[in-house]
């Protein structure tokens, strides 16, 4: 598994394009070609603590990332569902409610 750091992600709109240019950059696929779906986490509590980012590639397969607000990390998952890259990004405030 790979470990970067990047700097340049402050608000969810930005997180949302930094991650499906690294799933089409990984898993060569052409950007704005296949579709993707985001689902906020949540905790027990109902406090939002990330989101889940999934690209549904060609013939059903999907890659998934997963952002940890906490910790502001996002981890890059395979088809297989195996783990690949984690991404620690630098401090920001990025809001869940503005989509």
């Amino acid at each position: 598994m790979v470990t970067a750091t990047m700097t340049e992600i402050g608000t969810l709109a930005d997180l949302k394009f930094f991650v499906y240019q690294t799933l089409c950059r990984d898993h060569e696929l052409l950007m704005n070609a296949f579709p993707t779906t985001e689902t906020l986490l949540k905790r027990n509590d109902n406090d939002a603590c990330g989101m889940m980012f999934c690209l549904h590639g060609p013939r059903a397969v999907k890659f998934s990332a997963i952002w940890e607000k906490d910790h502001n990390r996002v981890f890059f998952y395979g088809p297989s569902g195996k783990r690949y890259l984690q991404i620690e990004l630098a401090k920001a405030d990025i809001s869940l409610d503005a989509n």
